[in-house]
């Protein structure tokens, strides 16, 4: 009978101890879902800030070519060597100079062609595979040039055998083409940025070809098929090594692919995220999931083991352990409500604590963006005016060496070696500005700024017979402000007054006024125009940035924004207006300085 008993509870026992492991078993299927979808969504965002990232860094490094054919096509020496081609000194100078174009701007190589797609001169002239005497009027760039379009092209190269981007710009004479210049710059360093990562990258043309990846046997490979008239272009153009590309085919089963068109270049940006991130990190959820549920299994079956070794106890005396019972079965009701409880808190944390974090990650990396997109953009803007200073510089230098003016071509020479220092002052100066580091306030004297932007500034001012009417005392007038903050905001000030002014006929007279003044504890500078002034959509928005009533080529609307942000650092303002007699005028405020002021341990206001 005591047998039968014994069996009866254990079957019980397991009766209900079957029902909570099998409702705890099958709970594992909802959480690896949930577990999937989370991973999922956490690889997605995070390959997306890197897409970003990339597709920024791309772009900066083609941007920052595109308009150097323009710019170099108007060069003496190249339109010399177009005009006689056949002439071994114009052939050897235009070499020289390619060849340090190509040092200076960092381009892969440089080479000047003839109207009939004759290579003159290039950059790599000394290498045993230069260009020199090979025709490329089969490439996409030339024909674009010569056409007027926009000249550019991405394939490999035909005699060096590497990948590179073309940009190209037709030189004229007059309404006729008498040329092509060609600046080609090495994209193989974008692959090398991307490092040894689970994910992978890859970049395909308007073909659908893998031009750029850091998978190298996806190199030159087509991610869809390609019609009979695109094989005709293909083997026309020749951007690959091969004619017939082979067929690329990525399985959703196996990645997690995340895309970005560049319409502007016809180039799509994909990054591929392997699937087995995502179902690595689910097995560990599950595997987690499944043994707490083990744990909790193994306490329910101790509980249940423990509560039936009590009601044994309890059945050889009820009436005796009754008040005991209770007591026992109120504990445990109160053990487990706090359990329960404890549970839900420490979840509540976790939860938040995960969120904080990706917040923060969030934060952070939208920085770093907004940083390196402020960097470039800057660069790029701030560095036009002193190469054009310099290449003003140079080519007077020139001349008076051909004039035996040895000392003043000396004294030019000097100043293009101020220059690349101020160029390198105002690269290290815009990181900082992009990075919003704290600068401390310098004693500056305005005079001497002044004058140092007009420099810069004069051979433009005599081309435009500008009349120049200053109102400066002789007393020098000392400012807080960072003395290449300071001319950076003066040069980019005048240089806005210079271009509404070229904007007035021919016959136009062009007046330039530059005045200051003390207002209690400021020194305020105007400079007036007699161009056509702001309009008023221009006046309300002419500080925000990347905003520019100029053709794109010409400009990207950042100068009178970074002197907004450089001059409100210092505690300065910087006000836009109209002048009742016509033209523009801007005052920039800045605080007194005395001239033994020292502000080594403040920080600007």
């Amino acid at each position: 009978m005591a047998s039968l008993k014994s069996r009866i509870h254990r079957y019980r026992y397991w009766r209900f101890l079957l029902l909570p492991a099998l409702f705890m078993l099958l709970s594992l299927w909802p959480l690896q879902r949930l577990a999937e979808r989370y991973y999922t969504n956490e690889l997605l965002e995070q390959n997306r800030q890197t897409l970003d990232l990339y597709v920024a860094n791309l772009l900066g490094t083609l941007r920052r070519y595109e308009v150097l054919p323009n710019i170099l096509g108007d060069l003496p020496v190249l339109r010399a060597l177009l005009d006689h081609p056949q002439d071994a000194s114009a052939v050897n100078q235009a070499n020289q100079l390619l060849a340090q174009l190509r040092e200076r701007s960092g381009s892969d190589v440089i080479y000047l062609m003839s109207a009939e797609g004759q290579t003159l001169a290039a950059s790599n002239w000394e290498h045993p595979d230069h260009f020199i005497g090979r025709n490329f009027s089969f490439r996409p760039y030339f024909q674009q040039a010569m056409t007027g379009q926009r000249a550019q092209f991405f394939g490999l190269g035909t005699t060096s055998s590497k990948r590179g981007y073309y940009f190209g710009a037709a030189i004229r004479d007059a309404e006729r083409v008498i040329g092509v210049l060609v600046v080609k710059i090495d994209l193989d360093h974008t692959e090398t940025l991307w490092g040894h990562t689970p994910e992978q990258l890859a970049v395909t043309d308007s073909f659908g070809v893998v031009i750029l990846t850091s998978r190298p046997d996806w190199r030159f490979s087509a991610t869809r098929p390609l019609s009979e008239t695109e094989y005709e272009q293909i083997r026309l153009h020749r951007p690959y090594p091969t004619t017939e590309p082979s067929q690329l085919t990525w399985s959703s089963d196996t990645w997690l692919i995340q895309s970005r068109e560049l319409n502007q270049i016809g180039w799509t940006v994909r990054i591929l995220a392997p699937v087995r991130q995502v179902e690595r990190s689910v097995h560990t959820v599950v595997a987690v999931g499944g043994a707490t549920v083990l744990v909790l299994l193994l306490w329910l079956s101790l509980l249940l083991q423990r509560r039936r070794h009590l009601m044994e106890r309890l059945a050889l005396d009820a009436q005796a352990r009754r008040d005991l019972e209770l007591r026992v079965q109120e504990r445990t009701c109160d053990l487990e409500a706090l359990n329960t409880r404890l549970k839900e808190e420490v979840l509540e944390r976790e939860h938040a604590q995960q969120e904080l974090v990706q917040a923060q990650d969030e934060l952070l990396q939208a920085g770093k963006l907004s940083a390196l997109g402020t960097m470039s953009a800057s660069i790029s803007h701030e560095l036009n005016q002193p190469l054009a200073a310099i290449r003003s510089y140079a080519d007077n230098a020139r001349v008076l060496l051909d004039h035996q003016r040895v000392e003043d071509a000396r004294t030019n020479l000097g100043s293009i070696s101020e220059l690349t220092a101020r160029m390198a002052s105002i690269i290290a100066h815009l990181k900082a500005f992009a990075r919003r580091d704290p600068h401390i306030p310098e004693r500056v004297a305005l005079q001497p700024a002044l004058e140092d932007s007009l420099s810069l500034l004069a051979a433009r001012c005599q081309s435009l017979n500008l009349e120049l009417i200053r109102e400066i005392p002789e007393v020098t007038l000392w400012v807080q402000a960072g003395e290449t903050r300071l001319r950076q905001v003066l040069t980019n000030v005048l240089t806005n007054a210079l271009d509404a002014l070229e904007e007035l006929p021919a016959s136009a007279p062009r007046t330039l006024w530059i005045s200051t003044e003390r207002q209690r504890n400021r020194v305020v500078v105007c400079i007036r125009d007699n161009g056509p002034g702001f309009t008023p959509q221009s006046l309300q928005r002419a500080l925000e940035p990347f905003f520019t009533t100029k053709a794109h080529a010409e400009g990207l609307g950042l100068g009178l924004a970074i002197c907004d942000s450089l001059i409100r650092s210092l505690g300065g303002i910087l006000h836009l207006a109209n002048h009742p007699e016509g033209g523009a005028c801007i005052r920039i405020s800045l605080r007194c300085a005395a001239p033994d002021t020292d502000f080594s341990d403040k920080e600007p206001s």
